[in-house]
């Protein structure tokens, strides 16, 4: 279901703007329509009224969850379930963050994520992925959404834009809260600064090596690390919002202190943080995570050297939760064994 779809059953029912602001409002905040100084029955077209039995169920149906598996750190990795079936990840994060798929697999086919593997299975409309924030708020407050999960988001560009528009309005959520993490996408430099709300940037950096970056990621578009840093740095400025680069740390691949000094090489002097990310290990691929005392060096390194870091703790390790794991477990994928070397993907 489309967001755009939903307003328009709206006003096929007579309703007008106020009254779709209202309906879309107590949907994603999960408010009772009879609260507040004008309940419904005063406030809402009748045909509305009468209608919202079979309306509600439907809302309900578009995320459900089927598992939760908490971490110790407080993040919980949630298995929802789509209404045809289908399931896709989100993750519960500490201090009221949510993070949220895009899409039912994913097209960009990264070598050291489950979710890629098997490609592209279909998009998710903008309800569906607004449905997530709704089931996630049942749970506890959401106060960021970062559009992190399965999938890439630019891919389902939108989609996305839909559900930021209304998670940024109706949903409550501050827009520089609003995180749209991609791959580098340069439909989303022409985009994102178009829209009415703007949402903060993460980009996909993992390596300042343009060739091993088109190894790692096989099939996102074919911009250098260079070329991505300056198009975020355009956006930061013209938003005001620094952007964030994702830098997946994997042992022996892309954390060498070669890579440490092109990221200060990269990123000097430019309005950015730098989340490393330990790996999460997953079955069936030879990649590992660095140990945390090596990952906490690398971070002193980049701080010393003026730029912002953050080393993030990876949600879901200890139930090997993360990159698809939990959908690729719910629905018996075999893991393929890799024909390439062990070495492919070193520098």
């Amino acid at each position: 279901m489309r967001i755009h779809s939903l307003r328009q059953q709206f006003r096929d029912l007579g309703a007008k703007p106020c009254h779709e602001a209202r309906l879309l409002r107590a949907w994603t905040q999960r408010l009772p329509l009879d609260g507040g100084p004008r309940p419904a029955e005063h406030f809402l077209p009748l045909a509305v009224r009468n209608a919202l039995p079979s309306i509600t169920p439907v809302l309900e149906g578009l995320a459900t969850l089927k598992s939760e598996h908490p971490g110790e750190d407080g993040a919980s990795r949630l298995l929802v379930a789509l209404a045809d079936g289908q399931t896709v990840e989100s993750v519960l994060l500490p201090r009221g963050g949510l993070c949220v798929s895009t899409q039912l697999g994913c097209a960009v086919g990264c070598v050291f994520c489950m979710t890629g593997r098997d490609g592209l299975i279909r998009q998710l409309g903008s309800a569906e992925i607004v449905a997530q924030v709704v089931l996630a708020r049942r749970m506890r407050a959401v106060k960021k959404v970062v559009f992190m999960g399965m999938g890439e988001p630019a891919h389902n560009l939108e989609n996305v834009l839909e559900a930021i528009d209304l998670l940024g309005s109706e949903g409550a959520i501050g827009h520089k809260n609003l995180v749209f993490s991609t791959v580098g996408d340069p439909r989303v430099f022409d985009a994102l600064p178009r829209q009415r709300i703007k949402p903060a940037l993460a980009l996909s950096l993992h390596t300042t090596d343009a060739a091993l970056r088109e190894k790692l990621l096989p099939r996102a578009p074919r911009i250098s690390p260079e070329e991505l840093v300056e198009a975020g740095e355009a956006y930061a400025r013209a938003t005001d919002y620094p952007i964030q680069y994702q830098w997946t740390l994997i042992d022996g691949v892309n954390d060498s202190q070669e890579e440490m000094e092109g990221i200060v090489r990269l990123l000097k002097g430019k309005f950015a943080l730098m989340n490393l990310i330990p790996y999460n290990a997953i079955d069936g691929l030879d990649f590992r995570r660095p140990s945390w005392e090596k990952a906490a060096a690398h971070a002193r390194f980049l701080h010393r050297a003026g730029i912002l870091t953050k080393l993030r703790h990876s949600a879901g390790q200890e139930v090997d939760g993360g990159c698809g794991q939990l959908r690729a477990r719910q629905i018996n994928i075999v893991h393929r064994p890799r024909t390439e070397p062990s070495n492919a993907y070193r520098p």
